[in-house]
């Protein structure tokens, strides 16, 4: 049975562009699925097709049960959207934003004034409910553009980039709202670049690159799928690098990796912390002296390098996502 967000064999372009070429999703009910690529890879495409936003040229896909292209209506009254850019009426007070959301959805004036005052309170936004959105910093942005999102409490929610120029202090706030959500049901497709949050919040993580569905699994399944633990060991004396190189070697399951100008040796190894305490006796009665010795497991940043070429920052909109984009900012951000 198709889980609360469906997608099978997605397809569009724009002009000789192939933004979405067969993309596959099955999001279970509850469950947070985080979708990695670089710029341009297809994320927002993705997003603003499961959204309604956007026709795909052919596949199909269903939210919360329904049919996104045979009843969009429908989807819309079941979703949350929040997308990169805050999409708030900065002459309108907080309140006034998410009251007039609500009376979008047809809430009654009694019944909108009461939700914006709940979500208010939730999102520490009751002290500056009053002002208007232009005077607030871009973290209260975000969560007033969030709380929106929220305000007919939705079993579906899309974020595209949420946290995006957030300090660290409001990002770890942000996420502790959406681990809230997904605790009390909801269920979250969430794009993003930063590859903690993915690591921190994901219970699946999707890494999509060129319109294409290129790797798919937790987090710990993709670090295990890049390669296993490392020892990392950094040298005091560059004399003494290749003596270091043989110690790694005989204790390794791979080539020794040199950075000459940092002194550092890496070697993929199997055995954990007791073969690292053997690699520490075995330099020590080499007699090379070490600035540092670390056991290291893949990051989802190596995750990511092994499977695209770069790092997730890098890229550019060359799958025509940027010019959809270009064009959506011109209509308010949609």
């Amino acid at each position: 049975m198709p889980g609360a967000i469906y997608a099978e064999g997605l397809v569009k372009s724009f002009g000789d562009v192939r933004a979405l070429d067969g993309v596959d999703l099955d999001v279970p009910e509850g469950t947070v699925l985080g979708l990695l690529g670089p710029n341009g890879a297809g994320k927002t495409t993705t997003v603003r097709v499961l959204t309604t936003l956007l026709q795909p040229d052919s596949g199909r896909a269903e939210v919360a049960g329904i049919d996104v292209l045979k009843h969009p209506n429908e989807v819309r009254r079941s979703i949350g959207l929040s997308g990169q850019f805050a999409a708030v009426d900065e002459y309108l007070t907080g309140r006034e934003n998410l009251q007039m959301v609500g009376q979008l959805y047809q809430m009654s004036g009694r019944e909108a004034k009461a939700r914006a005052g709940e979500l208010l309170e939730r999102f520490g936004l009751s002290e500056a409910a009053d002002r208007t959105a232009k005077t607030y910093s871009g973290g209260m942005r975000r969560r007033l553009d969030l709380a929106a999102a929220l305000v007919v409490s939705p079993p579906v929610m899309f974020m595209d980039e949420p946290t995006t120029g957030l300090d660290p202090r409001n990002r770890q706030a942000l996420w502790g709202i959406i681990q809230e959500l997904v605790a009390g049901g909801t269920t979250l497709l969430l794009t993003t670049q930063y590859l903690e949050e993915a690591d921190h919040l994901a219970h699946d993580i999707c890494v999509i690159d060129h319109g294409r569905v290129i790797a798919r699994g937790t987090s710990d399944e993709l670090k295990a799928r890049t390669g296993g633990e490392r020892v990392e060991v950094v040298v005091h004396d560059r004399t003494l690098i290749p003596s270091g190189v043989e110690v790694l070697a005989r204790h390794g399951k791979g080539e020794v990796a040199v950075a000459e100008h940092t002194r550092k040796l890496t070697v993929p190894v199997v055995g954990g912390a007791k073969l690292l305490a053997d690699v520490i006796r075995d330099l020590d009665e080499r007699g090379i002296e070490i600035d540092d010795i670390g056991l290291r497991r893949p990051t989802l940043d190596d995750v990511f390098i092994s499977l695209t070429g770069h790092a997730a920052e890098a890229g550019e909109d060359e799958n025509g996502e940027g010019a959809e984009q270009t064009r959506d900012e011109k209509e308010k951000d949609k």
